[in-house]
């Protein structure tokens, strides 16, 4: 039985291969959606990342006749540890064929990456930050995966299993099919909400008017989010990436902005047509059609994606969901957007799970971390 080998991502050809290797994995998945190569190169460069700079990253690859069947990224990140006192060894990227050899040899990879660093836990999948995709797909295999999300095969999660991780956290999804109207009910608790709170919602008239509202917006994030007891704070540099990768997907008509009588931002939503369709027919490449499926799918899509959500504390549980939906569905309406899945929600995060409750939603996945302690 061929021995399995790994080997250290320490140059470019490695890491194009590193990211090429899901694409070839995945090759006859119809649910499988690639990321763009180019953002994948800039997630491990210091210049485009700046999570790198507080952060420690080495990338492994597993081969077996000297082909690749297995890949794995490990990281520290040390913000983590001095703001949350959370000492933790994040695995990532984690793909690997259907042989446990392989699973075994990534993991055990890990835990030596761990116990060289003096580091007692491994948990994975994650990225650098808890902004980045994470979770392992435990439900849904059979459903389209999302820009957002990680798609791993059915067979991933019995791995890790069968080689002593546990369950650390769990994320859910879910699917809602739109009404054809809202109710009398809904639209006058919507305008006795903006009459009580003096809310406002900003009209966009071209997409420069949401750049001022950027900054704001992840701040709010902070506030919507830091007792959750994995966040950490976002950096000023991390907007501005977030900003420079993002922006030119965003579609001024699909972002929500609430203000209070002083304009100060109090409330925001970011929905996305869905672009998965889009990202499998480009096959991770921007150029040279990838960026006319993009912007057809923007066109044409009758489902959505849930992006990012931020309620300011004070006014949590006052019924702003309520406009943040309105104005959802009248953007939908207008598009034909009959569907909306929302992003993994940890399954402590009861409030913002409260945004769908009236609306019939449909669990169709689920995903979790997995952790071993040292």
């Amino acid at each position: 039985m061929s021995e399995i080998t790994l080997k250290k991502v320490t140059n470019n050809k490695m890491l194009i291969d590193f990211i090429n290797f899901p694409m070839s994995l995945y090759k006859d998945n119809p649910y499988y959606v690639p990321s763009f190569i180019q953002d994948e190169k800039q997630i491990w460069n210091p210049k485009e990342n700046p999570a790198l700079e507080y952060s420690e990253a080495e990338l492994y690859m597993a081969y077996q006749n000297n082909r690749i069947v297995g890949r794995i990224a490990l990281m520290i990140n040390h913000k983590e540890a001095q703001e949350l006192n959370i000492h933790k060894v994040r695995f990532g990227w984690l793909d690997f064929i259907n042989d446990i050899r392989v699973s075994q040899a990534l993991i055990n990879k890990a835990i030596e990456y761990a116990q060289l660093k003096g580091i007692h836990k491994i948990e994975g999948p994650m990225g650098l930050t808890n902004l980045d995709k994470a979770g392992m797909l435990t439900m849904g295999f059979d459903k389209l995966a999302t820009m957002i999300g990680i798609y791993n095969f059915e067979y991933y999660p019995q791995h890790l299993e069968q080689l002593g991780l546990i369950k650390e956290k769990e994320w859910i999804e879910f699917e809602i099919t739109f009404p054809d109207t809202l109710s009398d009910k809904v639209l006058k608790f919507n305008d006795l909400i903006k009459q009580k709170y003096k809310l406002k919602v900003v009209d966009f008239k071209n997409k420069k008017d949401i750049l001022p509202l950027v900054e704001p917006m992840f701040k709010l994030l902070d506030e919507t989010y830091k007792n959750l007891s994995t966040y950490t704070p976002i950096t000023n540099q991390q907007i501005q990436m977030y900003k420079k990768k993002y922006f030119g997907l965003i579609n001024k008509d699909f972002i929500i902005c609430i203000t209070d009588s002083q304009q100060k931002l109090i409330a925001f939503a970011i929905t996305m047509p869905s672009y998965s369709e889009a990202l499998q027919k480009s096959k991770g490449k921007l150029f040279p059609f990838g960026w006319w499926h993009l912007l057809q799918a923007g066109k044409k899509t009758d489902r959505a994606n849930f992006y990012l959500i931020g309620i300011h504390p004070d006014y949590q549980r006052r019924g702003v969901t309520a406009i943040i939906f309105k104005e959802i569905y009248n953007t939908f309406k207008k598009r034909g957007i009959k569907f909306l899945e929302t992003n993994p929600e940890l399954e402590e995060n009861t409030q913002i799970q409260l945004l769908w409750q009236d609306y019939n939603p449909v669990n169709h996945k689920r995903r979790r971390t997995y952790s071993k302690e040292l």
